[in-house]
């Protein structure tokens, strides 16, 4: 199964199969979707937030400290924090 892209995975979960084309066993599916669902009800504070979130998390697997630290600043938002730091490069 080729998957790429953010929904890639997705694509997969739903169809209840891994990249490799093995089954995702039923309690590992019924776990994430209850988690998902939670998820889907909390609260949100702000789409900026979320999104620099994203970028945060996603981008320090494709970037290094210092360039998306300030890609972060030129982009409006605050730099990298401590505990991003050490959570994601640490």
């Amino acid at each position: 199964m080729a998957i790429a892209g953010p929904d890639g995975v997705d694509a997969a979960i739903k169809a209840g199969f891994d990249l490799d084309g093995t089954p995702i066993p039923a309690e590992m599916l019924a776990l994430y979707n209850e988690v998902m669902d939670l998820e889907a009800q909390r609260a949100r504070s702000g789409v900026k937030k979320s999104m620099r979130n994203r970028i945060v998390k996603t981008g320090s697997k494709h970037l290094d400290q210092a360039t998306l630290d300030a890609r972060l600043q030129a982009a409006g938002w605050d730099g990298l924090k401590p505990k991003e730091v050490a959570f994601f490069y640490g």
